[in-house]
């Protein structure tokens, strides 16, 4: 192929809205300490690469992003909810043997002293890259949790159509 003919599809491709783009669309379903740090790892990794990456939170995913220490729930299930699933990403335990929290410490230490940077840092990384960070609006209502207890840094509530369109625009889409 000759410059001239890869100028003019560039060109094609640039002009198409629908084109796919160098991005990296993740749905985070699960609220569990290993799988929210594996997302925020490739998010991060993504980001570092020059990829335009979007986390949509939805369901247990949406503690990653909820400041810690804060109450939600309206009605009494919402209430019962909340106490149940603190956010917060410090609240967060592993997937398996969580053990009422000590799985959460063991897994906690163990990253210390194997210099794994923390989920707060890895967080704040992932920010500072530009990420683009989603929570879902359906999921919000259904689990009673407000906009006013989710990070500051996070953009307003959105329908599962407008991370569809994130993800029909993207090389890459991951569900964690």
């Amino acid at each position: 192929m000759d410059m001239q003919n890869a100028l003019a599809q560039a060109s094609v491709a640039n002009s198409n809205p629908n084109a796919v783009k160098n991005k990296l669309s993740m749905v985070v379903l699960s609220g569990d300490l290993d799988k929210v740090f594996a997302a925020l790892i490739i998010a991060t990794g993504a980001a570092a690469a020059a990829m335009e990456v979007t986390m949509f939170f939805t369901f247990w995913g949406l503690k990653a992003i909820q400041k810690p220490g804060k109450s939600t729930g309206t009605g009494l299930m919402g209430r019962m909810l909340a106490m149940m699933n603190r956010g917060g990403l410090n609240a967060i335990g592993p997937s398996r043997l969580n053990m009422g929290g000590l799985g959460r410490w063991m897994f906690k230490l163990m990253m210390k002293q194997k210099g794994v940077v923390s989920l707060e840092e890895l967080y704040e990384s992932a920010i500072d890259l530009g990420v683009k960070m989603m929570p879902c609006d359906m999921s919000m209502k259904v689990m009673e949790i407000d906009s006013a207890v989710l990070r500051d840094n996070v953009t307003a509530p959105v329908g599962v159509a407008t991370f569809i369109q994130e993800a029909a625009e993207s090389k890459i889409t991951l569900f964690i």
